[in-house]
C-alpha cells in the first residue's frame, strides 16, 4: 500500500497519447444491419434483376433473358457454391443444390420468371437464417470490441501509455471519465458510476468507490479512478468471456443434428423421385417431355426440406441472443434445448444463494460498553486480519461510521482469535469455547445457542477477562434468492440447496428462501452424486455453482449454470451457461425462454411438414403451377425463419 500511495503522490508527467476511441454497443434488431448483410445484399439484387427482366420481357427478349442470368447469378452463385462444396467434399447433397438444379430446369423449358422467382426468395430465406445467426453472434461477441487495447500506468513518477496486455497484478493506472477498464482490478482511490452491461447486461451504471472491484471492457462514468490491477489480462473476466464467445455456437442441438442427417437422405430421395417422374410419366401416361420435366421441376421445389431445415437454428440462435442481452450466456443451442426440459435447479448455497461474503447480523454488548465502541475497538484489531469474518467486522465498523481506532501489540492466539492494545486497554475477540466451561452467565450462553441455531458464527468479546459483548456473523441470503426460488417454483420446477456447510445453517437458508430439497455436509463427489440422484427420480436438472468445487457437479448436471461476476475461472469454464450479472432471478425467464424456444421449434417443424406434405399431394392429384410452389414453398421458408426471430424481442 505505501508503494502504491509513493507511485500515485509522485506523478509528474504522461508518457504517450492516453486519448482513446471509445467503441459504442448496439442493441436490439434493425434494418440497417440487416440491409449489410452480403447475403441480402445479394438477395435484393437478385430481386431487382428478376423485376427488371419481366418489366422488358415481350419488348426486349435477348435483354430480359440477360436479365434474368443476371439475377440467378447474383442471388445463386453463394448456394451454388455451398451445394456443390457440399457435394464435392462430403459426397452428399443437400438442399442449395436441389434448388439451384429447380431454378436451372425451370428455365432450360422457358420458365425464366419462376425460376428467378425461385432463387430470389430462396437466397432471401437464406440471409435471414444468415442475419439470425449474424445477429446472435453481434449480441454476444460485440464484446470482444470492447476489448481495451492500452493503459495509463503510474510507475516511477510518471503516468506511461502501456498495452493492456502488459499489465500485472500490483500495477497501479489511471482510468479517465468515459474510458474503458483495461484490466480487472480494485478501486485503490476515486468515485464514479461505471457502466457494466458490457459484462452484466446491468441497464443502469453501478457506483464504484475505494475498494470495490471494477473488471476489464466496462466504462467508466464522470469520476476518474484510480485502479490497483488484480489479474493479467489473459485471466480477466472479459478474457472468459470472450473464450465463451468463440465456443458459443459450436454447440448444436440434437434435434438439429437429426434434421441434418435426415436431410441428406430426404435430399437424395427426392432426386430419385424427380428422376422418375421425367422417365415414367411420358412412358406410363403418354406425356410430353415438357409436360413431365414441368411436373418433375414443381416437385423438385415442393418436396425440398427448406423450411424443416430451418425450423430449428434460427429459433435457439434468436434465443441466444435475447439470453444474452439479459447477461445470460448460452453456449451453444444445445444448452438452450436442454434448458427448455429442466425439473429441478440445484442450487450451491455459498455464493449463489447467498452472497458468499459473511457480515455482521447482531451485536450484544454487556452492561455498561455500547455498540459503538464495541465495533471501533473490534475493527481496529481486526483491521489487521485477512480472515473473512475479521473483514466483515472492519466493513461493519465503517458502514456504522464508527471510528476505527490504531491497535498495537496484535497478536494471534493459535486456534482462538486475536488480542492486542486499543488506547492502552487489552481487548481480545474470538471464539465462544469457554461459555461451555460454565463460567459465564446464562445470558450469554442462551444468547449464543440462538444465534447458532440461525446459523450464525458467534465471537466474544472481551476487556481483558471480562465479556464485553458478543457479535454474530452469517453469509447473508441474496435480496432477490427467495423471489427467485418461487418464481422457478411457479413453472414448476423444483428448487434444491446443495451444501457443504452444517446441516443446522443449511436449513436455516432453506427456510428463508423456501427452496424444496435441502442436501447439507456434502463434498464435492458427493454433491456430483445428489446431482445424479435427482436427474434419475425427476430428469433433466440445472445444476448453479459459483466455485471450483461446484465444477464436477456442474458437468454432472444436464446443464450447468456459473455465477460470472463471483465465479472461479473454473466454474465458468465447465458451465454450460454462464449467468453473468450473478441474478438468479434470471433463470426462471431463461427457462421460460427456452421452453418458449422448443415450442416455436414445435410449430415450425409441424407448420414444414404440413406445407410440404400438402404441396406434394397438390403437385400429384391436380395441377400445381410453378409459380405457386414456389410461393407456397420458400414463404413457408420464410415464415419459420420469422418465427424464429421473434424470439429476438
Amino acid at each position: 500500500m505505501d508503494a502504491i500511495n509513493k507511485r500515485l503522490n509522485t506523478v509528474t508527467q504522461v508518457k504517450g497519447n492516453s486519448a482513446a476511441p471509445q467503441p459504442g454497443r448496439k442493441r436490439g434488431p434493425n434494418f440497417k444491419m440487416m440491409l449489410q448483410n452480403k447475403e441480402m445484399q445479394a438477395a435484393l439484387g437478385s430481386g431487382v434483376m428478376m423485376l427488371a427482366a419481366w418489366g422488358v420481357s415481350g419488348s426486349y427478349e435477348f435483354l430480359s433473358i440477360l436479365l434474368y442470368i443476371a439475377a440467378y447469378t447474383i442471388g445463386g452463385w453463394s448456394k451454388a457454391k455451398e451445394g456443390v462444396a457440399t457435394l464435392v467434399k462430403e459426397r452428399d447433397l443437400d438442399v442449395n443444390l436441389l434448388m439451384i438444379a429447380a431454378a436451372v430446369g425451370a428455365a432450360t423449358i422457358g420458365y425464366w420468371n419462376e425460376g428467378a422467382m425461385l432463387i430470389f426468395i430462396f437466397a432471401l430465406s437464406g440471409a435471414l437464417e444468415s442475419y439470425t445467426t449474424e445477429r446472435s453472434h453481434k449480441d454476444i461477441s460485440s464484446l470482444i470490441s470492447l476489448k481495451p487495447e492500452t493503459a495509463l500506468r503510474i510507475d516511477n513518477g510518471t503516468m506511461e501509455l502501456v498495452a493492456a496486455d502488459e499489465l500485472v497484478p500490483g500495477d497501479l493506472i489511471l482510468v479517465k471519465p468515459g474510458e474503458l477498464m483495461p484490466s480487472d482490478g480494485r478501486i485503490y482511490k476515486g468515485y464514479s458510476a461505471v457502466n457494466q452491461s458490457s459484462i452484466t447486461g446491468e441497464s443502469t451504471p453501478v457506483e464504484k468507490t475505494t475498494g470495490d472491484e471494477v473488471f476489464a471492457g466496462t466504462m467508466n462514468g464522470e469520476g476518474a479512478l484510480y485502479i490497483e490491477v488484480t489479474q493479467r489480462a489473459e485471466n480477466s473476466l472479459f478474457s472468459k468471456i470472450i473464450k465463451l464467445v468463440e465456443e458459443a455456437q459450436s454447440e448444436v442441438p440434437a434435434s438439429q443434428r437429426f434434421i441434418e442427417k435426415f436431410e441428406g437422405i430426404y435430399a437424395k430421395f427426392i432426386v430419385v423421385i424427380t428422376l422418375l417422374i421425367i422417365g415414367a410419366l411420358p412412358l406410363l401416361f403418354g406425356w410430353t417431355f415438357g409436360d413431365s420435366f414441368y411436373k418433375a421441376c414443381v416437385f423438385l421445389v415442393v418436396a425440398s426440406p427448406c423450411a424443416l431445415v430451418a425450423s430449428i437454428m434460427p429459433v435457439m440462435l434468436s434465443s441466444i441472443s435475447s439470453s444474452a442481452r439479459r447477461g445470460l450466456l448460452f453456449k451453444g443451442g444445445a444448452h438452450v434445448e436442454n434448458m427448455a426440459k429442466t425439473a429441478v435447479v440445484a442450487f450451491d448455497k455459498t455464493g449463489t444463494l447467498t452472497r458468499g461474503v459473511p457480515e455482521v447480523t447482531d451485536l450484544y454488548p454487556a452492561e455498561g460498553y455500547d455498540e459503538m465502541q464495541l465495533l471501533a475497538v473490534s475493527a481496529a484489531i481486526e483491521s489487521q486480519s485477512m480472515h473473512p469474518l475479521a473483514e466483515a467486522i472492519v466493513n461493519k465498523a465503517r458502514i456504522s461510521g464508527a471510528e476505527i481506532l490504531e491497535a498495537d501489540e496484535v497478536q494471534s492466539i493459535t486456534g482462538w482469535g486475536l488480542e492486542g492494545s486499543v488506547n492502552g486497554v487489552k481487548w481480545s475477540i474470538g471464539k465462544t469455547e469457554r461459555f461451555d466451561q460454565g463460567e459465564v452467565d446464562s445470558f450469554w450462553v442462551h444468547t449464543r445457542a440462538s444465534l447458532e441455531q440461525e446459523g450464525k458464527t458467534v465471537s466474544v468479546i472481551m476487556q481483558g477477562d471480562d465479556i464485553a459483548g458478543i457479535i454474530a456473523m452469517r453469509d447473508t441470503v441474496r435480496p432477490q434468492a427467495a423471489a427467485a426460488v418461487k418464481r422457478l417454483q411457479q413453472l414448476g420446477v423444483k428448487v434444491a440447496m446443495l451444501t457443504g456447510d452444517r446441516q443446522g445453517t443449511a436449513d436455516v437458508i432453506a427456510e428463508e428462501t423456501g427452496v424444496d430439497f435441502v442436501y447439507a455436509e456434502l463434498l464435492p463427489q458427493q454433491k456430483v452424486e445428489q446431482v445424479r440422484k435427482l436427474r434419475e427420480t425427476y430428469g433433466h436438472v440445472v445444476m448453479v455453482g459459483d466455485g471450483v468445487n461446484d465444477a464436477p457437479a456442474l458437468a454432472a448436471a444436464t446443464v450447468g449454470m456459473g455465477m460470472g461476476m463471483s465465479g472461479s475461472g473454473t466454474a465458468i469454464e465447465v458451465s454450460d451457461v454462464v449467468l453473468m450479472n450473478d441474478n438468479i432471478e434470471e433463470i426462471a425467464w431463461s427457462i421460460k425462454q427456452s421452453r418458449r424456444a422448443a415450442r416455436v421449434v414445435k410449430q415450425n417443424i409441424v407448420f414444414a411438414i404440413s406445407v410440404i406434405t400438402l404441396l406434394i399431394a397438390g403437385n400429384f392429384l391436380t395441377e400445381v403451377a410453378l409459380p405457386f410452389g414456389v410461393i407456397g414453398h420458400e414463404g413457408s421458408t420464410i415464415l419459420v425463419i420469422l418465427n424464429g426471430l421473434r424470439l429476438l424481442k
